[in-house]
């Protein structure tokens, strides 16, 4: 436990100091988020490249502490795993900076997190066996297991990308999911010292940004960032022993609001309209129902800590039915939101 504690808080520090530094790196090189549109809501300039400081301390606490001891290595997860998850973050930083800094089109910005997951998935990241909700176990073929890593990175990662709206609200969520994911691997049940030092680091790193990134953020995630917080959990969930039921439950609300958007865009305008950003995700209209960014924020974190700490005491099943829950509860919500917007459009 001393070990957790000290590699995360060590990550924690890199991570609130580095901050600072990427936060003068990215004015100077003129990687900054500036309220242009009505998309925005912020006021002022905000910096970007948050998550490069997240992506270097993690980075080099993971690599000290493979470098020191086989602590990472005790269990399934090889150093050739971690090559694949630090090159894919590399890829994310690199594609996400070229955006920070010359706003790249949607068509282009899918590559760098196409690539990541390919990266992941080549360096050996799979899922051999799935446990089955109605019982028994599901046993993947190597073609099975890619196919399914690579779509659930794409989704995690712009689930994140999409629910990094309001100040702090990504790097909230996620740093829940991944402490989920490290109490989980503390269970006797479970008992994966390997993936619970990892999520340690993890969870550090990202609370190190944090600070600098809750209301009133100094720094933003950047387009890097918030596909990076997606692609950790996203990792730590497979490399875990497939518990993804657990992320599920974490990430139940934005990625059922993602759903909602994406299928609303694509009934407005085609496949060309899912990528052009609005104000209409579920964070968008509770700011716009007067409530404040820290509120908000404090609701999601508040939602995904109920749902996570179920999957410490609830089985397959269980976790099928409080995904379920989960699903009608966004239903009511969206259809809630919809029935006002009617009503404020037939009274205009």
């Amino acid at each position: 436990m001393m070990l957790l504690i000290a590699w995360g808080l060590l990550a924690f520090v890199l991570s609130f100091l580095l901050t600072v530094f990427v936060r003068r790196l990215a004015l100077a090189s003129g990687a900054v988020d500036r309220p242009s549109s009505v998309r925005k809501i912020h006021t002022r300039p905000v910096a970007r490249l948050g998550g490069l400081a997240i992506f270097l301390s993690l980075a080099a606490v993971v690599i000290g502490i493979l470098a020191t001891s086989d602590a990472l290595t005790s269990g399934e997860i090889t150093r050739l795993h971690y090559i694949g998850v630090l090159l894919g973050g590399s890829v994310l930083m690199i594609g996400g900076a070229l955006d920070d800094r010359y706003n790249l089109p949607p068509h282009t910005t899918i590559i760098a997190p196409i690539l990541a997951a390919l990266v992941a998935i080549g360096f050996g990241i799979e899922v051999d066996k799935l446990t089955n909700p109605l019982g028994g176990v599901l046993l993947l073929a190597p073609w099975q297991s890619d196919v399914l890593v690579f779509a659930w990175l794409m989704i995690v990662m712009y689930t994140t990308k999409f629910l990094d709206g309001l100040d702090g609200l990504a790097t909230s969520v996620t740093g829940v999911g991944t402490f989920m994911i490290l109490l989980l691997a503390l269970t006797t049940v479970y008992f994966q010292p390997d993936v619970a030092l990892l999520s340690s680091v993890s969870v550090g790193a990202l609370l190190g940004f944090l600070f600098w990134n809750v209301h009133p953020a100094s720094i933003f995630l950047g387009e890097g960032g918030s596909t990076l917080v997606g692609f950790l959990l996203g990792i730590l969930a497979v490399i875990s022993g497939g518990k993804v039921a657990t992320a599920l439950l974490v990430l139940g609300i934005p990625l059922l609001d993602v759903v909602w958007v994406v299928a609303r865009r694509m009934r407005e305008g085609g496949l060309a309209r899912v990528f052009v950003g609005d104000k209409k995700h579920l964070h968008h209209r509770l700011l716009a129902l007067g409530w404040g960014q820290t509120r908000i924020v404090i609701l999601y974190v508040a939602v995904a800590l109920a749902f996570g700490l179920t999957a410490l005491f609830l089985q397959s099943r269980q976790k099928l039915v409080a995904l379920i829950v989960l699903s009608l509860v966004m239903v009511l919500t969206a259809l809630f939101f919809v029935q006002k917007e009617r009503h404020a459009n037939a009274r205009t």
